[in-house]
């Protein structure tokens, strides 16, 4: 189920709570001291059906300016509004604050209602003509215009009609499939939770982004840190849906946390799906220039109200460090205040995710890359800056990884890499393997782990990727037995001596050489080592030394022999000693060509 949310906006007792209770049937003043004083001040709610058949809910928003917090929280996740001025009172300076909240937060879909139509006494023209120049330059500049009375039904039947026109303009876009945005992760930001009686934990809010649904679990995001829930049930207009998408009014029963551990700007989430950053990166996009900013503010998110310090950039940038963790990506708006008052700007996150400043200059070049930033994000510049980063950190940061990769860009299980540092981690690779074997002609190369150390990787998944693009410079490196190493591995003064071997153990392939024979012909541990990698010699347990075609010609023997046989009996097949029938036998166990039938006899597996 979908149902569509609308936000009222006005100064207070401009009728923005009669205007919804005339619309749905329902009282959205919640408090009993809302009622005694005529005067919005919590979030109300209500909801109706549209004559299209078009589901709404109304977030009822206080006017008063001692309530201006709260109504940031009911503006913040709403995509529509509905901009109340009496036609008996005209503009008001509430007015202006819920105009410069709507500017602040980008809103751009919504209508202007004319409220009190019957208590006017010279039309509603100027009223109208009025309001429209205070709310050019914001996205309701040319939103429709109704007069209504909540009293005498004036205009109500052409407000439903004019409301289910915008709300399908706005249907219509966000359904657009040419945006070429991935859809962003499910985000609820909670208004109010509560508990009944039989359920539990209530939760409601606005639902932006993502579904919701029954069995979902979920992270919740508090001020004490994430906790993961499991919902129990979702109600939508008054009643259980099995899911519900965006844009909705949502009310969720949760299990697994008492309602007095939930908030007003605590957020719902898919479970890692978003970064939660203390710090970002911001562009001023409306109020005051940030030269003119307090350094002490208020940063209004969703439902969320976040103590915050800026540091300036320059009049339009700023670093925005939050007292607690958000779930923010790019593009997210932000309302900022000072000292409780009315809206000082509004902000654009830039950068979820921006890097330290530590170096003198450094915060005059983060001004210069954020002027030069778009709106949406700057995937490059992002991957050229960590050299390195997973797909999923960027979009948990909100930016778009296209299928087909910009330059200098290439991806790598999951990774996005800059080309650059690519080919200077692949030069290094191979310098540092071409200066082994120049040390040590016998060097058995460079292990997976020594590489990764070396080159400082962020992950071993892209130790491949370097790999490979060291193999493209040079053919001659190779990966074999665990270690990295160049071209075909020479012998040097070792390989008469390993030749030499050769013939001896082609003549007798089980009269393996004692140690002292060994050493005494120069074939220490490295020689050895060499040999075997090149597979010109295998060593067995016990410093046993034989040709790799050994293993294979003992199986001739010991299948001539009565099943099962023992190790003497191997032993004089062979022509050999217990030294070296003990450790080849083994080795034929390994290899599952020979097995154990007790303590003292084996078999030749068939």
């Amino acid at each position: 189920m979908r149902s569509h949310v609308v936000a009222t906006a006005g100064h207070v007792d401009h009728g923005k709570s009669a205007l919804v209770r005339a619309l749905t049937g329902i009282e959205p003043d919640r408090w009993e001291e809302e009622r005694r004083r005529g005067l919005t001040i919590d979030l109300g709610f209500a909801w109706t059906t549209l004559p299209s058949g078009r589901a709404v809910s109304f977030v009822d928003v206080p006017g008063h300016e001692r309530f201006l917090g709260n109504m940031l929280a009911g503006l913040g996740p709403a995509p529509v509004v509905c901009f109340v001025v009496a036609a008996d009172a005209g503009w008001q300076p509430q007015s202006s604050d819920h105009r410069d909240a709507i500017a602040a937060l980008g809103i751009d879909r919504g209508l202007l209602v004319i409220t009190r139509a019957d208590l006017a006494l010279g039309g509603t023209e100027a009223v109208i003509a009025q309001a429209r120049r205070e709310l050019a330059g914001t996205g309701l500049g040319e939103a429709p215009a109704v007069v209504t009375s909540a009293v005498d039904g004036t205009g109500l039947e052409e407000l439903a009609q004019v409301l289910d026109r915008v709300l399908a303009e706005a249907e219509a876009s966000d359904t657009d499939p040419g945006t070429g945005q991935e859809p962003v992760p499910l985000r609820l930001w909670i208004d109010r939770a509560f508990s009944i009686s039989g359920a539990g934990t209530v939760a409601t809010g606005t639902l932006g982004a993502g579904s919701i649904g029954r069995g979902d679990r979920l992270t919740l995001h508090t001020a004490d840190g994430p906790r993961e829930v499991q919902v129990r049930g979702v109600q939508g207009h008054g009643a259980s849906q099995e899911r519900m998408g965006p844009v909705s009014r949502v009310a969720v029963n949760l299990r697994g946390i008492p309602a007095d551990a939930v908030r007003r700007g605590d957020a719902l989430a898919a479970p890692g799906s978003w970064h939660l950053p203390r710090h970002v990166d911001v562009r001023r996009c409306s109020g005051a220039s940030f030269d003119e900013a307090p350094r002490e503010v208020t940063a209004h998110v969703g439902t969320a109200a976040v103590p915050g310090r800026l540091r300036i950039f320059d009049a339009d940038h700023a670093r925005l460090q939050l007292d607690r963790p958000l779930p923010l990506r790019v593009a997210d708006r932000i309302v900022l205040r000072a000292g409780g008052r009315a809206v000082l700007a509004g902000a654009q996150v830039l950068d979820a995710d921006p890097p330290a400043l530590s170096r003198r200059g450094d915060g005059a070049r983060r001004a210069r890359a954020l002027a030069a930033a778009p709106a949406e994000g700057d995937l490059l510049a992002e991957v050229l800056r960590r050299r390195a980063v997973q797909e999923a950190h960027l979009r948990r940061l909100g930016l778009t990884v296209p299928a087909a990769l910009p330059e200098p860009l290439r991806g790598h299980r999951g990774w996005l890499v800059d080309a650059a540092a690519l080919d200077a981690w692949a030069a290094r690779v191979l310098e540092s393997v071409m200066a082994g074997h120049r040390q040590d002609p016998l060097w058995e190369g460079m292990s997976p782990k020594a590489a990764e150390d070396l080159l400082g990787l962020p992950d071993a998944a892209l130790l491949p990727a370097v790999l490979d693009e060291a193999r493209r410079r040079d053919p001659q490196l190779r990966t074999e037995g665990g270690r990295i190493r160049r071209g075909e591995e020479g012998l040097g003064p070792a390989e008469p001596a390993v030749a030499a071997l050769e013939l001896r153990l082609g003549r007798e392939p089980f009269r393996a050489p004692e140690a002292e024979e060994l050493s005494a012909a120069g074939l220490h541990d490295p020689q050895i080592a060499a040999a075997v990698r090149q597979g010109r010699l295998l060593r067995l347990d016990g410093g046993v030394v034989l040709l790799p075609s050994a293993p294979a010609l003992a199986m001739r023997e010991l299948a001539a022999l009565d099943q099962p046989f023992t190790l003497s009996a191997a032993r004089q097949a062979l022509g050999t000693t217990r030294r070296v029938a003990v450790p080849l036998l083994e080795h034929l166990d390994a290899r599952g060509w020979t097995r154990r039938v007790d303590g003292s006899l084996r078999e030749v597996v068939r």
